[in-house]
């Protein structure tokens, strides 16, 4: 069970962001890139750069209008991917059987794309994230890859309290949906 809620917090973290994840869990786990599927395959240094770019033009452009519109478009195609990645090599470093990294593997796939796809929702139904709530996805992004391996279950509960809040959230957009095709 602790498994399973460490690879919802990363999963959830995926679908924040992409590098800042990884890069976190890199600078945790030193030899976390002999454990992670497709990463495995490049040099430690290479793979450090380029999170480190990818992260601090994350960090930089998405507190602005036209940079959470170009991040979106990358985070919809990556997300998934990057949310399926982290989950198996959480999966990996807590030693669960080989037939559950992959099932893990999916989950965390959708978990990320299911959170992905709210904050994209709520960008074009609010006309863009005020830079607070921005902040505020970066900080908690970092506790929730630092409470998958410090933290499982507090990690796991706040996961699970963001697909429950997507939910919600698609609920209300229904709703909105509904009233503002009645008004017509």
């Amino acid at each position: 069970m602790i498994g399973i809620l460490a690879v919802l917090s990363v999963s959830a973290a995926a679908g924040m962001r992409i590098a800042l994840p990884l890069l976190v869990i890199g600078l945790i786990q030193g030899d976390l890139w002999q454990q992670v599927p497709l990463l495995n395959r490049l040099q430690p240094q290479v793979i450090i750069a380029v999170l480190t770019a990818w992260t601090v033009l994350e960090l930089v452009i998405s507190k602005q209008l036209w940079g959470q519109r170009l991040l979106q478009v990358v985070a919809l195609i990556f997300s998934p991917l990057v949310g399926a990645v982290m989950a198996m090599a959480v999966a990996r470093i807590l030693a669960e059987p080989t037939q559950l990294t992959w099932l893990f593997g999916v989950v965390g796939g959708l978990v990320a794309l299911i959170l992905q796809l709210v904050k994209v929702g709520w960008f074009y139904r609010i006309r863009g994230l005020p830079a607070w709530a921005v902040l505020l996805e970066d900080i908690l992004c970092v506790l929730l890859v630092l409470f998958a391996f410090k933290a499982p279950k507090s990690g796991g509960l706040i996961a699970l309290l963001l697909l429950w809040l997507a939910i919600r959230s698609s609920g209300s957009w229904y709703k909105w949906y509904q009233d503002g095709r009645i008004q017509k």
